[in-house]
């Protein structure tokens, strides 16, 4: 009943920007947690930034001070502003979020993935 839609990938070269945009639609009653997860071949998903209630940011060591994450509460989204884009940042980016819904109560979901692709 809750689905997560992202948008914003594609291919950069590397110092290049890229937003990426998550949406949380259906029977949303509140968001406890939202944020961006990354996969690359090869290695073990790992979180790359997230909101959590209340505005705490996380942020992985490696991405500090080049990535930016945002959300609005009214409109369920979260976006991630990447700039300084490195080749090590290429691999699947994958919206992650922890709703609460009635009366179910609280989930976690996951978007579909989308490529996000830095060449050298």
């Amino acid at each position: 009943q809750v689905q997560l839609v992202e948008s914003g990938g594609g291919l950069v070269q590397a110092g290049g920007s890229l937003r990426l945009s998550c949406a949380a639609s259906g029977r949303v009653f509140k968001i406890n947690v939202m944020g961006w997860y990354r996969q690359a071949p090869g290695r073990q998903r790992e979180l790359v930034a997230r909101v959590i209630s209340g505005g705490k940011l996380d942020y992985i060591d490696s991405v500090k001070g080049r990535f930016t994450i945002s959300g609005d509460n009214a409109k369920n989204t979260v976006d991630l502003q990447m700039n300084s884009l490195k080749p090590e940042d290429t691999a699947v980016y994958y919206c992650n979020a922890n709703i609460y819904t009635f009366p179910q109560g609280s989930q976690e979901y996951w978007g579909q993935g989308t490529q996000v692709t830095v060449s050298s």
